[in-house]
């Protein structure tokens, strides 16, 4: 199968043709990137030299409709709700990596986002693209709502809880970090080497564009309204999300018992790990890979449930997690090309 990534030179695009470069059952026809058109893509990324000769091109939606049956969209927000559209209606899907599609409430996105909600009819074609969630609805999208990197790894360590009312949903309180790539590819004084380099800070403290999109998947599973506290903080390492979330017990379960809850959840699920008893996950134990790695303890003295998520931001939080949709709209095995150990070290 022919597909396209329009928004070429940043990370996600790079990450979509490392996988897609071994997937068995499709072929990158196209890469799209305005402000590199005519540039062969070995000359952004050096890396992919007598591997991947393609050259990027400007966008042509009529000629690109003809070419592909997908098209992927690494482009930043704001962008992708004004090509989609077009394609979706000439029979094109769309795989969508920024958050153009995935709130359902305008007035949140004009709010966190800056700018006025995608049209309501493609809206709501839009399915959320959280496999372990999502499955059935994500195998007919036409508009695939790829989740956001800390979305991902902190609904996947709160949704079997909040399902079987293990906890209290009133409080819930999450601590997240996340690697300098999730900030892109671009020049930024908040990322530059002597800002960050032996650094830790917290940013977009409360107003965090990924806080209605953790909620509105919570929520939704739910069945009512959920809150969260929602402290993102940026580390110095290139790659990788720790979501680590405190929630009140509504009994006195012990760790192993909550342990068991999440492997029965998760258990049909090939890219959720959930770790032994005593053992949590960091984040180079997923790197370069598709997984999301799960620790738990109970905490008897507080009656808290501590959650630890791990995720690779660029994989599981990104473009991984948009071959798995993908694999999945197509009736393909779910693993298919990412099925891959992390890097380590």
């Amino acid at each position: 199968m022919d597909v396209a990534i329009i928004g070429g030179t940043g990370y996600g695009a790079v990450e979509l043709l490392r996988f897609l470069h071994n997937h068995p059952h499709v072929q990158v026809k196209k890469v799209i990137s305005h402000s590199n058109s005519g540039t062969e893509l070995a000359e952004v990324y050096p890396h992919v030299v007598d591997i991947i000769d393609i050259q990027m091109a400007e966008l042509d939606v009529d000629s690109l409709a003809q070419e592909v049956e997908l098209v992927f969209f690494a482009t930043p927000s704001n962008v992708s709700k004004n090509i989609i559209p077009t394609l979706v209606d000439k029979g094109v899907r769309c795989i969508d990596l920024s958050g153009d599609f995935r709130l359902q409430d305008g007035e949140k996105y004009q709010t966190y986002y800056g700018e006025e909600i995608a049209s309501q009819t493609y809206i709501e074609k839009a399915v959320y693209g959280l496999p372990e969630v999502n499955k059935e609805a994500i195998k007919h999208a036409s508009i695939l709502a790829n989740p956001g990197c800390y979305p991902t790894a902190t609904t996947l360590g709160l949704i079997p809880s909040i399902e079987q009312e293990l906890v209290d949903r009133s409080s819930i309180i999450v601590d997240a970090k996340t690697g300098v790539s999730g900030a892109g590819r671009s020049l930024s004084l908040n990322v530059h080497f002597s800002e960050m380099n032996e650094n830790f800070k917290a940013y977009k403290i409360g107003v965090h564009k990924h806080i209605p999109e953790i909620e509105q998947i919570l929520s939704e599973r739910a069945n009512g309204d959920i809150q969260v506290i929602f402290t993102p903080h940026i580390v110095p390492m290139t790659r990788g999300i720790m979501s680590t979330i405190y929630v009140d017990m509504k009994d006195n379960y012990s760790t192993k018992q909550l342990i068991d809850v999440y492997q029965a959840y998760f258990q049909d699920h090939p890219f959720v790990r959930v770790r032994r008893e005593g053992v949590f996950p960091s984040t180079k134990e997923v790197y370069g890979s598709n997984y999301c790695d799960i620790g738990l303890y109970a905490d008897e003295r507080t009656g808290k449930l501590i959650i630890v998520s791990v995720i690779d931001n660029l994989v599981k939080g990104a473009s991984g997690q948009a071959i798995q949709n993908m694999n999945i709209m197509y009736g393909w095995e779910e693993t298919t090309g990412l099925d891959q150990l992390p890097i380590y070290p």
